[in-house]
């Protein structure tokens, strides 16, 4: 250890990451330095605004407030941890012009900007590692370049939002609302102040892109796909599913599926004897699926500051013993010469939840169901409860509105877009009709 010169860091951003990352490098320095073979100094931590209280102490000299810094000859290793896309991608393209490597945790860069700083990075002949842009803590993208590769990948089933995770997870254990679980998301650090992209799906959808190109060679952006957030379900949703023996889960899934590659992000009605179903709090699982191998699970957790700052330090150590400069030139992540097919929506095949807030007045059912008839949809079980909802008024007077759920036959998803259309419409239906995927 003592002949290896020190990997020498500049970490860019001191927020909730960027500081998980200096403790753990500043007070497991010499465990580190033992299973590397070589330290892992912090040389700068430079920041905006350096007069911000954070919760980690650093020597002196090391907080630092220019961009330029980046480019010293005494750094070997940019660490993105800044967010967002357009400072952030600034930074990357001027670390690798400097010819430093990069480590990032900003999955909305690499969907956004992959490609062009991919590209960068091979011409300059260095590496970018990103292990913490997925499932935080979670050695998952190791696993598919690494431990997996003599596999061809089958299928990807994956919870990869911790923050969506602990919202169902709250609401159903505690019977709390979606707004109060929230709230308690956003207490406990899970979710931000502006929670959208977490529970409007686009975070796990951005992750999912990450994980297919990977996997399947398929560069896809979130329009190519369905793509469903959890800020439509109400506590309803979830106890039906709990009693009819599932577990809803957001579900970011890619599977071969022909010579097409199926992809979609949506909560999901999981069968509750399988094992993402058991997955609580901001814990992620990320199923795998390979020809040789078979099924492997990935968990842990998924949220937070020190499980992310621990796949960031977990990138550097590859990068200190040289197994992600010899691993980063194979993966040709963003470019393979034959990726799968994104397979069109409309010939997505499943079995579906259909929950309804209907005028309980003769003929109610029966408009839903020959609705669904019209289309080829099938019912294979339906559930009534017998309590009120609210009153309303159903143009002959003060009716009562009940749920009613349908659960379908196996269709496809341009069958039920078809019935969507005329299901919205019906009079005997209120306006927040849901319709879940079932995972069989």
């Amino acid at each position: 250890m003592a002949d290896l010169q020190p990997l020498r860091v500049a970490i860019v951003g001191l927020g909730t990451v960027g500081s998980g990352v200096a403790k753990i490098l500043l007070e497991n320095s010499q465990h580190i330095a033992r299973r590397s073979g070589r330290e892992i100094d912090v040389v700068f931590a430079i920041v905006r605004d350096p007069t911000k209280p954070r919760g980690v102490t650093l020597p002196d000299g090391v907080l630092a407030t220019s961009f330029e810094l980046m480019e010293s000859p005494e750094i070997d290793v940019v660490c993105e941890l800044i967010g967002g896309t357009t400072t952030a991608g600034d930074v990357v393209r001027q670390a690798l012009n400097a010819g430093k490597h990069v480590v990032t945790a900003n999955k909305a860069l690499l969907c956004e900007q992959g490609d062009e700083l991919f590209q960068l990075a091979r011409e300059k002949g260095k590496t970018i590692c990103f292990e913490a842009a997925v499932a935080g803590g979670v050695p998952v993208i190791e696993g598919l370049s690494q431990s997996l590769a003599a596999n061809q990948i089958q299928s990807i089933e994956a919870i990869v939002n911790g923050t969506s995770n602990f919202i169902l997870t709250e609401m159903l254990d505690h019977q709390s609302s979606y707004e109060d679980a929230v709230a308690r998301a956003q207490e406990k650090g899970y979710a931000e102040a502006d929670p959208t992209m977490d529970v409007d799906g686009t975070d796990a959808a951005q992750k999912l892109t990450i994980l297919a190109q990977l996997a399947f060679g398929t560069k896809a952006s979130l329009n190519d796909f369905p793509r469903q957030g959890i800020d439509k379900l109400k506590l309803a949703d979830l106890k039906y599913a709990d009693e009819l023996g599932y577990r809803v889960k957001l579900l970011a899934v890619a599977k071969r599926n022909g010579d097409f590659l199926e992809l979609h992000t949506q909560p999901t009605l999981i069968h509750d004897n399988l094992p993402m179903a058991a997955i609580y709090d901001a814990y992620n699982m990320i199923e795998i699926e390979g020809d040789a191998v078979g099924k492997t699970w990935f968990s842990g957790m998924g949220a937070g500051q020190m499980p992310t700052a621990s796949a960031v330090v977990s990138d550097l150590i590859d990068l200190a013993v040289g197994r992600a400069q010899q691993t980063f030139p194979l993966l040709d992540l963003w470019g393979q010469s034959e990726p799968l097919r994104i397979l069109p929506a409309e010939k997505i095949e499943r079995r579906y939840y259909l929950r309804f807030h209907a005028i309980d007045q003769p003929g109610t059912i029966s408009s839903i169901a020959t609705i669904l008839g019209n289309h080829e949809i099938s019912i294979a079980s339906c559930i009534q409860h017998e309590f009120e909802i609210h009153p309303a008024d159903s143009g002959e007077g003060k009716a009562s509105i009940v749920p009613f759920v349908v659960i379908t036959h196996t269709t496809t998803e341009g069958q039920m877009r078809a019935a969507d259309e005329e299901l919205i419409q019906c009079d005997a239906i209120e306006p927040d009709y849901l319709r879940l995927p079932i995972q069989d």
